[in-house]
């Protein structure tokens, strides 16, 4: 795993040494946990376990994650993966995606997908970038259509929320193709 460096954000390996950032900046903050398929952690020990799951899932090859770390403060704000990675079909998925509401509706997501989506396709040269979303998470739903997302459908009742009800899960995807329109949206919404 490469570091990602921006103007806002350096995306890094995540590792145990970021818990304490992130459990300041997202720890107890249920509304920064909806979406997610995990609890909120309510202690440093909480946010340690749901890094720990993170960190087992890359050493099994299932995600590579990294840590975003705001620049200007120098601190880990918030987690995203590379998941569901499929070399052979050169395909992966960017999600797991949390950020500290302080940086929500700014440069942060934009210039994060900018440099995980570039890393993918001029870099790995991945042909295919999905991302997906809890069916009820429209904030997120409209923040992928606004970069170039193309919807692709819903996988109904796919997964199991915290709180035991279902989740339907909508799909979308970035082409390889498509790419060079998206990094020019991207790049636009930063300046």
């Amino acid at each position: 795993m490469d570091i990602l460096v921006g103007r806002v954000v350096r995306l890094e390996p995540l590792e145990t040494h970021h818990v304490p950032d992130l459990f300041d900046a997202l720890g107890n903050d249920d509304e920064a946990w909806r979406w997610m398929l995990a609890k909120t952690p309510k202690s440093s020990a909480d946010m340690g376990a749901f890094v720990e799951t993170l960190l087992q899932d890359f050493l099994g090859g299932r995600r590579e994650p990294y840590a975003v770390i705001h620049l200007q403060t120098g601190r880990a704000i918030g987690t995203t993966s590379y998941m569901d990675i499929a070399r052979a079909d050169r395909a992966v998925e960017i999600g797991s995606t949390i950020y500290s509401r302080q940086y929500w509706r700014t440069a942060v997501n934009t210039e994060s997908k900018l440099l995980l989506l570039t890393d993918a396709f001029e870099v790995q040269d991945y042909l295919r970038v999905s991302l997906k979303t809890d069916g009820e998470n429209k904030r997120s739903q409209v923040a992928i259509k606004r970069i170039g997302g193309q919807y692709e459908g819903v996988l109904r009742s796919h997964k199991i929320r915290v709180d035991g009800s279902s989740r339907d899960t909508v799909y979308f995807s970035i082409l390889q193709s498509e790419w060079p329109a998206v990094k020019l949206i991207l790049q636009k919404a930063l300046e």
